[in-house]
């Protein structure tokens, strides 16, 4: 299977590697999303820190972000790689990202993170808002994955 690539990478860029992993986090038909203090839109999850698993890094993610625990991580979604240029961090970025669905989880604290704006939409409105190929991409899989079972 191969892996899709978003965004260009672009010559004589150094490019620094950073490693993540999302979660499709869906209740009642609507999508949880993650809007960033420059207004963009992101699927809750991050950077895989080292030593952790995928698994680790997603739900500790999904506490700092959203303010989800009791999370039960369900099946693997697929990868997607993205090249960007980070204009808050000065930074170029190629970032293979992980995107999982979760079997279950609890959402009846606040984010640890306090900057972010916590927002549900419904799909075709999450499609629409998430700012990276690779997060569009990763939300259209779980839709095929849904339809498939």
């Amino acid at each position: 299977m191969t892996i899709p690539v978003f965004g260009d990478k672009v010559e004589n860029v150094k490019f620094k590697s950073r490693y993540g992993v999302h979660a499709i986090v869906e209740k009642n038909g609507n999508f949880c999303l993650v809007q960033a203090p420059n207004g963009a839109f992101f699927l809750p999850g991050g950077e895989i820190e080292p030593g952790e698993s995928q698994e680790e890094a997603l739900k500790r993610e999904l506490i700092e972000e959203i303010g989800a625990d009791d999370v039960i991580v369900g099946d693997f979604i697929g990868q997607a790689n993205e090249y960007f240029y980070s204009s808050h961090r000065d930074q170029h970025y190629y970032n293979p990202a992980y995107f999982y669905s979760l079997n279950s989880f609890n959402i009846d604290k606040a984010p640890l993170e306090d900057f972010n704006k916590v927002i549900w939409f419904t799909y075709d409105e999450a499609v629409k808002l998430l700012k990276r190929g690779s997060h569009k991409w990763g939300l259209e899989a779980w839709k095929t994955k849904q339809i498939n079972y």
